[in-house]
């Protein structure tokens, strides 16, 4: 089945590739990420596709002409439309669509990738040299997920700097955007291709992002977004409070989006959960009220 799949994708992607010869190198390389290779490098890579040394994979990734961002669409609706018919065959028809926002760091050393500075990096654990990507996963209650879509964080320094352009390869028109504004549109072109979430998720690096919630509001989405106790609520006009923090003992039954699927959130952490009609209240209490005593 998973092979058959495979071909399937991979005869989909013939459009977004100028020669041939770079797609059957493509095919190799998903197929070789995803076996059972305890080590995933090039010439592992290359061992595993029949290679005799990892040019061929080089090339692909270095140099060879192909459609980015047609294939990212191409993976995203059969990543999408092949979870909806997994639910579908499972009898989760009504199960909740959940798109998830993350970054993803990546350790890299020296100073020619594109991207790569001195930042802290979660894969480590620590401010390391390595680049930062944005991700949305698609997930499926009860079924499975997958990444659908995918943006590279790019330092405004390098953007800045035309020497530091030139070497790593980065488009001299290409403007800064922050990590809120990456998911954005990242979201934006998978409703353009027909994803639809229940809710949106994500940390309070995205809470944070005025424009991310205010996207979510003009579409209709709902969405829980995590913020910082530092966060300001409006309470009224002229009126405004920190964020109030939540219990670990409390949990409070929320509903999101349009479709209001019910969830129960927990922790000490405070979420915003918005959409028109689906807001939180005005006000939410730190703990639980104290049972009335009779």
């Amino acid at each position: 089945m998973a092979a058959r799949k495979r071909g399937e994708l991979l005869g989909l992607l013939r459009p977004c590739f100028v020669r041939a010869e770079p797609w059957l190198q493509a095919g190799k390389y998903v197929g070789a990420l995803v076996s059972d290779l305890p080590k995933r490098n090039g010439w592992t890579i290359a061992q595993q596709v029949g290679d005799r040394a990892p040019l061929r994979t080089q090339r692909l990734l270095n140099r060879a002409v192909w459609d980015t961002f047609a294939a990212m669409r191409v993976v995203r609706r059969f990543a999408v439309a092949g979870l909806d018919e997994a639910a579908r065959r499972a009898g989760r028809r009504q199960g909740l669509r959940v798109g998830a926002i993350d970054e993803t760091s990546q350790v890299k050393q020296g100073t020619a990738t594109a991207g790569v500075k001195r930042q802290y990096l979660g894969c480590v654990g620590k401010v390391a040299n390595g680049i930062t990507t944005v991700h949305l996963s698609y997930v499926r209650e009860q079924t499975g997920h997958a990444l659908i879509g995918a943006r590279q964080w790019i330092p405004a320094g390098h953007l800045s700097d035309p020497v530091k352009l030139l070497l790593t390869g980065l488009p001299p028109d290409l403007r800064f955007r922050t990590k809120g504004q990456l998911a954005i549109d990242i979201c934006a072109e998978a409703r353009a291709d027909g994803a639809r979430f229940d809710f949106l998720c994500g940390d309070e690096v995205y809470g944070n992002c005025t424009e991310l919630r205010a996207f979510c509001e003009e579409h209709s989405q709902g969405y829980v977004l995590r913020v910082p106790s530092s966060f300001r609520l409006t309470l009224a006009p002229g009126s405004r409070s920190p964020a109030p923090r939540r219990s670990p003992a409390c949990s409070t039954m929320l509903t999101a989006g349009r479709s209001a699927p019910r969830g129960r959130l927990e922790g000490p952490a405070l979420v915003w959960v918005g959409v028109a009609g689906h807001r939180l209240p005005a006000a939410l209490p730190a703990d639980p009220p104290p049972p009335v005593q009779r």
